[in-house]
């Protein structure tokens, strides 16, 4: 069925339920996963009459994201060992996580993309945005989306 499936995990509640579907399909089908974390960049563009931002600060705060983020997929990667799933545990720094994450399946030769949905619709949607419709629309490899 599949060989290598790709859970893209932000660390929400229902982001976590994606990643116990996606470990349990991998179990049933015998397929590897890679978990994905995508990190965003320290925002570096100031409005007029912002405070600059010491350098060693912005460094300071991506470290913290990155460590909180591969505790997070470590965390998937015990999770896919505890029923015998091998998992590897990824990171992606992109502002852009879509194509953060279509690009990590391709790279990794992933055959499913498994992520979660909020299920946004109307105003919430058109400002909040959808990485997953994003991904829905813009990958050709299939997309797994769970609620």
């Amino acid at each position: 069925m599949y060989k290598r499936i790709l859970i893209a995990t932000d660390g929400s509640p229902l982001s976590d339920k994606a990643v116990a579907s996606g470990l349990a399909l991998a179990r049933l089908s015998r397929a590897k996963v890679v978990a994905l974390k995508v990190i965003p960049r320290y925002p570096r563009n100031y409005f007029e009459g912002g405070l600059p931002i010491d350098n060693a600060d912005i460094e300071r705060v991506e470290k913290q994201w990155s460590d909180a983020a591969q505790t997070l997929v470590d965390k998937v990667r015990d999770m896919g060992e505890g029923e015998g799933v091998e998992v590897k545990a990824v990171l992606a720094k992109s502002d852009l996580v879509a194509e953060a994450i279509i690009t990590a399946a391709k790279k990794h030769k992933c055959d499913l993309i498994v992520m979660a949905s909020h299920g946004r619709k109307g105003l919430k949607r058109l400002l909040l945005g959808s990485e997953t419709q994003h991904v829905l629309t813009h990958s050709h490899i299939p997309v797994l989306v769970l609620r």
